[in-house]
């Protein structure tokens, strides 16, 4: 047992920072800010903003811009969310999270034939039509102005910098990846590895951005684009057919709304479990003065674990898209998150086993990306979106230019089967035809006296929630600047495996040695990537940092 004087040593043996991490990199203004993994995709946001664009205008052609530039997970192919709040306004969320094709049945994945790298497993894509309701509803230039600098930049190409070449090169050379057409478009010619410096053309994924500046957003949705993704699936056994895609709606949705020590949290609602459980947490751990403890002391990584535990617990009981599954209200209430504060032993870890005994058990790589904008006049803009893993399912469209997704790996693929290992089969998130596949996508703006302060959010599958609540946590309870905040070593718990990730094991011996002794089981792992930015609320000085994690940039007007 611990008893608090070690703990109050060992606080006072830790550093206040972690200096393991990567350092962010950061730019302050007066005027709009953007911020991204992909520098050349902030830099045709900033030239939106300098062309009179608002944040909204800067995001659409930022996401367009990372399609081409961002191949691993910047996408027209997949879908995601926006959380936009307009000066003077309440945030308000453009979902526009993938559906299931109507062929599409419960069990889809049950034989273990179909695989993340199936055309089957490629969900109905959202992405145009979520940035363009955004733009019709909030935005102020033209569509056609902003989504061709994209088609520009892939029709006449771009540079490769090194991370992006060791990207390109990993997923190349793994013998998962046999889509011809995808070895085609994003080979080297000649079949040399990628370096820095080279330059990457994709003559028919600018094609394909032109016609939809051309003709809009529903051009991607009819017409020649449409054929050519039903053609594809009708190739290679998918499910997609041009009436799913006619049927797609990006819907916008009230987000769901914490408040946290004098701040207002808002974050997306399902079909993102990311919402609900930042509001779970954060409300358990209002009831714990953590700075008091301190930032690294044992007795706030502890607590922060054990909300995730419980908060990852109720995702799995509850959570799924909402037009098939009645979510409970008070998963989000102060009531509910205090008696399950109540139930954290202060002393030692609970099993994750104890934490929903009625759901059965079986005793047997993601990649998203996020940015954060704000323009001169407020409006903040907070995107996360995905293709689900690295490349999604590795296949390009033939003719069209774009990579496919692989979302239907994010529903419970197999039905009733959960199991200590991570599997999660319960009903909520089980396939249905039209139905919107659970996500953990968390991009999240937080409010101080009404206006905007933190911009955030990250890639990263189900650790997403986690580095979201760390940053959000760094910032409104420890009180720290933006580029600490999201330098700092993240944790992670998502119930089951009934381990935590945390990446300062190495810069925090003495922190991990109490956990352990606390019983809770430690691994290391990088977690997410989280472009942010902080509105200092006294001067309005904008600061993004940009996550170092991967790769990035944060400009400035």
């Amino acid at each position: 047992m611990i008893r608090a004087a070690l703990l109050l040593a060992l606080l006072l043996l830790q550093p206040l920072t972690a200096t393991a991490q990567p350092k962010a990199e950061t730019v302050t203004s007066k005027g709009g800010v953007v911020v991204c993994v992909s520098p050349p995709a902030a830099d045709v946001g900033l030239k939106v903003l300098k062309a009179g664009g608002n944040a909204v205008d800067a995001a659409v052609a930022t996401a367009f811009a990372m399609a081409v530039t961002w191949p691993e997970a910047g996408n027209i192919g997949g879908g995601g969310f926006m959380m936009i709040a307009p000066a003077g306004k309440d945030p308000t969320c453009i979902e526009y999270r993938e559906t299931s094709p109507v062929a599409a049945k419960p069990d889809l994945f049950a034989d273990g034939k179909v695989t993340w790298l199936n055309h089957k497993a490629a969900g109905v894509p959202g992405t145009v039509r979520g940035l363009a309701l955004a733009h019709k509803k909030y935005g102020k230039l033209e569509w056609k102005t902003l989504v061709l600098p994209a088609a520009e930049l892939a029709e006449n190409g771009f540079t490769v910098n090194a991370v992006l070449a060791g990207g390109l090169n990993k997923v190349l050379a793994d013998a998962k990846t046999t889509n011809a057409e995808f070895k085609r478009v994003y080979g080297k010619p000649g079949g040399e590895k990628w370096r820095g410096g080279d330059k990457l053309v994709l003559k028919d994924l600018g094609h394909t951005l032109r016609v939809i500046a051309e003709k809009g957003a529903d051009a991607f949705y009819t017409g020649e684009l449409a054929d050519l993704l039903e053609k594809e699936m009708k190739a290679e056994g998918g499910l997609i057919t041009k009436a799913d895609l006619e049927a797609y709606k990006a819907n916008e949705r009230k987000p769901i709304h914490a408040t946290f020590r004098g701040f207002d949290v808002y974050g997306p609602p399902p079909p993102s479990s990311g919402g609900v459980a930042i509001a779970e947490m954060l409300n358990i751990l209002e009831n714990f003065d953590l700075k008091k403890q301190g930032r690294w002391a044992p007795e706030t990584s502890h607590l922060m674990i054990e909300a995730m535990k419980r908060a990852y617990t109720d995702r799995a009981r509850h959570l799924g898209d909402p037009d098939f599954t009645k979510i409970p209200a008070e998963l989000t209430t102060k009531d509910y998150a205090k008696k399950l504060a109540a139930t954290i032993d202060l002393q030692k870890a609970t099993p994750s086993a104890e934490l929903a005994p009625e759901i059965p058990l079986d005793k047997q790589s993601d990649s998203t990306t996020h940015f954060s904008v704000v323009d001169k006049d407020g409006l903040a803009v907070s995107n996360t979106y995905t293709l689900e893993n690295s490349y999604g399912n590795r296949v390009v469209v033939h003719g069209a230019g774009y990579i496919l997704n692989n979302e239907m790996t994010d529903f419970n693929t197999r039905p009733g089967f959960t199991s200590t290992k991570g599997d999660i089969g319960t009903k909520p998130n089980q396939i249905a035809p039209g139905k919107r596949m659970l996500s953990s996508m968390t991009p999240v703006i937080v409010l101080k006296d009404g206006k905007p302060v933190l911009i955030t959010g990250s890639p990263g599958g189900r650790t997403i929630i986690n580095t979201v609540l760390c940053i959000v946590l760094n910032v409104t309870e420890f009180g720290m600047p933006i580029d600490e905040a999201v330098s700092a070593p993240r944790l992670h718990h998502q119930w089951f495996p009934d381990a935590a990730r945390f990446e300062g094991v190495k810069s925090h011996p003495e922190l991990v040695t109490k956990l352990k002794a606390l019983g809770h089981t430690i691994t290391e792992a990088r977690q997410g990537d989280g472009h942010s930015i902080w509105i200092d609320p006294k001067t309005g000085l904008r600061t993004g940092a940009a996550d170092k994690r991967l790769d990035g940039k944060a400009v400035g007007e």
